[in-house]
């Protein structure tokens, strides 16, 4: 069996009711910037990128689908980002990581952090407006 050659991630998309309020909140926490969206005419779209190369489409949500909307549209504990280490998230590294903490509590934003065994990597997991899971690290910043 052939294995997929040169894969690469191209986008992670994210379906929400209110793509504005979810684009301000991934510029104004993780840095994406918007980019030229393509238009569809029967719903709308953003784009954005984090340089150099990740890119995150924010999608319209479309009522008729019944798709889940996320945690924030359920009773149970999947609202609380302690279990985020473990449910659905998307991960980014950053190289400021205690910075980057202190400016999530400074947005009143609910965190759940960790340290893993060896002491060195740290995450921090919460949800983006829409109830998406995130988790931040310092991977790839520490020294080998």
């Amino acid at each position: 069996m052939a294995l997929a050659k040169g894969v690469c991630l191209n986008h992670i998309a994210r379906e929400s009711a209110d793509i504005k309020r979810l684009a301000t909140f991934y510029h104004q926490v993780l840095g994406f910037e918007q980019i030229e969206s393509p238009k569809y005419g029967e719903f709308e779209v953003i784009w954005m990128k984090l340089p150099p190369s990740f890119s995150l489409h924010l999608i319209q949500r479309n009522p008729s689908t019944k798709l889940p909307e996320g945690p924030y549209s359920a009773d149970s504990a999947v609202k609380d980002p302690k279990n985020l280490p473990r449910g659905h998230h998307v991960s980014f590294s950053v190289s400021n990581f205690d910075e980057f903490v202190h400016s999530l509590k400074e947005k009143g934003i609910e965190t759940f952090e960790k340290t893993q065994p060896d002491g060195k990597t740290k995450q921090v997991f919460f949800f983006d407006p829409d109830g998406n899971g995130l988790e931040v690290g310092n991977f790839g910043t520490l020294s080998q």
